[in-house]
């Protein structure tokens, strides 16, 4: 007499294709920022550009960058701390200002990287066709922003179950079209009332919307890309992932990302001295505050195992 295995097989990777729309609405929340982006350069040089813009466009980064770094990321995607609801919902809006995609789609692609990292069925890595100097250049690109032009959809039921079971996120998620507009329009809306002008409001949503949007989405894409392919590797990962010093500040602390892939739900990155980690000060402030609790920061024991010097 036979056993039959009952044991539920694991869901797909993926779960389809987006339809055309959503894929041509994904290029232009791309290319549309980028070629602002590209623009900017000639521009800046003697007009269009003032303190205003620059004063907005940096308010809007630090609320959307550590929407994505403490929200997206280390919240959603690996638990690193528990969250009040308030601190919760806040998060996911901060993080979709970004205009990197809604919270929920973010998350299966980024639990995907993890489990598959540097591997076949990794979304987005750089070693993708091989490590001749041309296969590299393509998957830097690959890596960078290429896999975003791709049509496959990451199967959020197998690797995001626990956002799709909460009722605040799909809220927000299902409203990523407002706060898209909102990440645009509410910049340009500043601009025009602190300058009273519409030429304010036009520089604001050039600088503080379109620019800073595609900088960020550059700073976030360079984690996924330089980052797993030039840096330091203090610790052991099963990938190729690697520290990246210069872009510490401006991603705020996720270029440690060598520390992050040996240890993917410690609170804090930059796990060594001298490393600056402001994503982790945030959390630290919201612990502070009873807003964030059962913070998992870094253990000297966890540390010492996961060293490849150990």
């Amino acid at each position: 007499m036979t056993t039959t295995d009952v044991r539920p097989r694991p869901k797909p990777i993926l779960s389809g294709r987006r339809s055309p729309l959503e894929h041509l609405t994904v290029k232009v929340f791309l290319l549309v920022p980028f070629l602002a982006l590209l623009a900017a350069v000639p521009l800046a040089w003697g007009w269009g550009l003032g303190w205003t813009d620059l004063g907005i466009a940096a308010g809007f980064y630090v609320v959307s960058c550590l929407g994505v770094t403490v929200g997206y990321h280390r919240y959603f995607t690996h638990r690193a701390f528990k969250a009040r609801r308030a601190l919760r919902v806040g998060l996911a809006i901060a993080g979709s200002l970004a205009a990197q995609g809604p919270v929920i789609d973010w998350v299966a692609d980024h639990r995907r990287h993890h489990a598959y990292s540097d591997r076949p069925g990794d979304p987005h890595s750089p070693w993708l066709y091989g490590t001749s100097p041309i296969a590299l250049a393509k998957g830097f690109w690959h890596a960078h922003m290429g896999w975003l032009f791709g049509r496959d959809r990451t199967n959020a039921e197998r690797f995001a179950p626990d956002l799709l079971a909460d009722r605040d996120i799909r809220a927000v998620d299902r409203l990523f079209w407002l706060w898209t507009t909102l990440t645009l329009l509410a910049p340009a809306a500043l601009g025009g009332v602190i300058t009273l002008s519409w030429w304010g409001a036009l520089t604001g949503f050039f600088w503080a919307g379109l620019v800073r949007i595609s900088f960020l989405h550059h700073v976030t894409w360079s984690v996924n890309s330089i980052c797993h392919m030039i840096g330091t590797r203090p610790f052991t990962a099963r990938d190729k992932s690697a520290n990246f010093w210069p872009l510490a500040i401006l991603s705020m602390g996720e270029s440690w990302h060598n520390s992050h892939h040996a240890d993917p739900t410690c609170a804090r990155h930059g796990v060594l001295p001298g490393q600056i980690d402001i994503s982790a000060r945030v959390i630290w402030i919201f612990q502070r505050l009873g807003w964030a609790y059962q913070v998992r920061w870094p253990a000297p024991q966890r540390l010492a195992h996961s060293r490849a010097d150990h």
